[in-house]
């Protein structure tokens, strides 16, 4: 018998410019090592997402944000766990987008957000900024 899936709730962060690109980064870390992800991260107890999202970028990328909106809610299954990712259009209010924990990162047009190798949850929001 197969025991419970873990279940994992993140926030992820669809930074845009305002030459409407989105930050993309790169996985440095982990079993998704190399795989391309909108930046964010796991949500603490007692954290609305918009403020652990604000959290997790300040800590991974230097950068503070202003949460707009929620864009899409992800369900995925991963081999290892279900993640649940609440993914948000962001703006940069201050800071330069230090890399912390990420190996690479790019600013992408719409026309080149299918040029990297994203992660499966990843893809679904790609899939939906792409019909937007």
């Amino acid at each position: 018998m197969e025991g419970k899936r873990k279940l994992i709730e993140v926030v992820a962060a669809i930074i845009h410019d305002d030459q409407d690109r989105v930050f993309a980064t790169q996985r440095g870390y982990g079993d998704m090592k190399d795989g391309w992800e909108f930046p964010g991260g796991k949500m603490e107890q007692g954290e609305t997402p918009e403020e652990a999202l604000k959290r997790e970028i300040l800590e991974e990328l230097e950068t503070e944000i202003f949460v707009e909106r929620l864009v899409t809610t992800v369900e995925w299954d991963y081999p290892k766990f279900h993640l649940t990712m609440h993914c948000f259009s962001c703006h940069i209010e201050s800071g330069s987008l230090t890399l912390k924990e990420h190996e690479a990162a790019r600013w992408l047009t719409k026309e080149q957000l299918c040029t990297v190798d994203w992660l499966p949850a990843d893809k679904v929001v790609v899939d939906n900024l792409m019909l937007m």
